[in-house]
């Protein structure tokens, strides 16, 4: 039985001396596709092989849309307080302490301004690693005051929504921000400055119900999960069983609820070619 047994002492390192394989230099796809965590990055956080898109949050965003990564941050620092003052297992306020410490965000939107291929633009993109990208008070108001701006300076605007929906722990605080919001943009519309809608994955609850599905054109990335309630609860309210690819960004653009749907890799390129035909302006350049 001597192959049961170490006849001579090979390489032993201390437990506390040896390092795990470091986390990151791979991913894997849903669909089983492994890809190198560069490769990834270099191909805009699309697996190259089964075209999924991973999620990805403002900072890969500002990065894809705006040159060079140069922009404005507007109302960086606006961040939530506790109206309501509520608390379950665990404080509002704490919950919200914990996302800021682990995300480095204050909130589940960012805003900026900066150019696109040339041209000026507004971003709001939300970031789902923030509380679920849940919609609250500095949400609705970080989104309103983005359009102001772009009333103030005439410069297109464009939502890229990823959320779970509206933020429980601010209640109908964060079901007012359906309105406000909507109400933004009804006067972007009024001045004839161009609003784009990008739903990403997922696009749920109350950004549906508002901002996401309000753009003069409303697109979205490929396999994008989009819709208000969950797919059980539409289910069990209308009695019937739901059709395949429910709710995914193909199923909406079969029927007419998008306009079209844009891998990653082309979307800079798709949305300036939108801005510059109905603004009648040159033709950008990449």
């Amino acid at each position: 039985m001597a192959w049961f047994k170490r006849t001579q002492k090979g390489i032993q390192t201390a437990t506390e001396d040896k390092k795990d394989v470091p986390k990151g230099l791979w991913y894997k796809s849903p669909t089983g596709k492994i890809v190198d965590a560069e490769q990834l990055e270099k191909n805009f956080y699309v697996s190259p092989e089964d075209g999924y898109h991973v999620r990805i949050g403002s900072k890969e965003y500002f990065e894809i849309l705006f040159d060079d990564n140069k922009f404005k941050e507007l109302d960086k620092n606006l961040s939530s307080k506790d109206p309501l003052k509520f608390e379950d297992k665990k404080k509002y306020t704490e919950r919200l302490k914990d996302a800021q410490e682990k995300t480095n965000l204050k909130d589940a939107v960012r805003t900026a301004v900066g150019k696109s291929n040339g041209n000026d633009i507004v971003i709001a993109c939300m970031d789902f690693s923030f509380i679920g990208g849940s919609m609250g008070s500095v949400v609705g108001e970080k989104i309103a005051r983005a359009a102001d701006h772009s009333l103030k300076h005439n410069i297109p605007f464009m939502i890229i929504s990823k959320s779970g929906g509206a933020r429980m722990m601010e209640a109908a605080l964060s079901l007012m921000q359906l309105a406000k919001t909507s109400a933004k943009l009804a006067q972007l519309a009024d001045a004839g400055i161009p609003y784009i809608s990008l739903c990403t994955d997922p696009t749920t609850g109350g950004t549906t119900a508002s901002f996401a599905m309000l753009g003069d054109i409303n697109i979205a990335e490929p396999g994008a999960l989009i819709g208000f309630a969950g797919p059980r609860v539409v289910r069990d309210t209308t009695g019937k069983e739901l059709p395949e690819g429910f709710q995914t960004a193909e199923f909406l653009k079969e029927h007419g609820f998008l306009d079209f749907i844009s891998p990653r890799q082309n979307l800079k390129e798709k949305i300036n070619l939108y801005l510059d035909l109905i603004l009648n302006r040159p033709l950008s350049s990449n």
